[in-house]
C-alpha cells in the first residue's frame, strides 16, 4: 500500500461556483469581511475570528504546520466567503477536514455540498483512506451536515477542548472510509 501524498493536498480545486485556493496573504482581509457576516456563530467555535480575535487566531493558524489551508471562493463573484482545512494528514492515511467557516450566503445549499465534495474526493485521490470531522456538540447544523455526507458518528470526546470563551466543549467525532463515500 502506498503512503498518502500530503503535499498533493495543497492544490487549487474548482467545481461550479466553488473554488478552493491554497490560503495566501491576499486572502486575509476578504476572509475577515466574510467572518464578520455571522456575529453569533463564533460563540460555538473554538477560536474567535471577529475583531481583534481575527488577527490572533490567524497568526496561530499560520504557525501550525500540520494544516493545509484553503480560502473558499465564490467563483461567481470571485469573492472570499470562508476557509477550510485539511488537518493533521498522517502517513497512515487519515486526515481531518475542519477549521471551516463559510458565510451565511453560501451555507446549507449546493455551494457547501460542492465544497465538501471537492475536499473529500481530493483527499481520497491523494491516497487517504479515512476522513474525520470533529464538531462541537452544540453545533447541530454542522453535525447534521456531516451525517448527510455519509459519515458515521464514532463517539464524543467529553470536555476535550476549551474554546476562546472558556467553555469546555464536548466534541463529536465523525469518520468516513473511502468505500463509504457515495459522492
Amino acid at each position: 500500500m502506498d503512503s498518502p501524498d500530503k503535499a498533493a493536498l495543497s492544490a487549487s480545486l474548482e467545481s461550479g461556483p466553488v473554488r478552493l485556493e491554497p490560503f495566501a496573504q491576499h486572502h486575509l482581509e476578504p476572509l475577515r469581511t466574510a467572518c464578520s457576516q455571522d456575529q453569533e456563530i463564533w460563540e460555538i467555535y473554538p477560536v474567535n475570528l471577529l475583531g481583534d480575535g481575527f488577527d490572533e487566531a490567524m497568526e496561530r493558524f499560520h504557525q501550525t504546520e500540520s494544516w493545509v489551508r484553503f480560502a473558499v471562493i465564490d467563483a461567481r463573484s470571485d469573492r472570499v466567503v470562508g476557509m477550510s482545512n485539511y488537518i493533521n494528514p498522517d502517513p497512515w492515511g487519515v486526515v481531518e477536514i475542519g477549521g471551516t467557516y463559510i458565510a451565511p450566503s453560501v451555507r446549507g445549499g449546493p455551494f457547501n455540498r460542492t465544497k465538501k465534495k471537492l475536499m473529500i474526493e481530493h483527499a481520497f485521490a491523494c491516497g487517504f483512506h479515512k476522513i474525520e470531522w470533529r464538531v462541537d456538540t452544540r453545533n447541530k447544523r454542522s453535525m447534521a451536515a456531516v451525517l448527510k455526507l455519509g459519515a458515521k458518528e464514532e463517539g464524543v470526546l467529553r470536555q476535550n477542548r476549551v474554546t476562546w470563551t472558556g467553555y469546555r466543549r464536548d466534541t463529536a467525532l465523525f469518520g468516513m472510509l473511502r468505500d463509504e463515500w457515495a459522492g
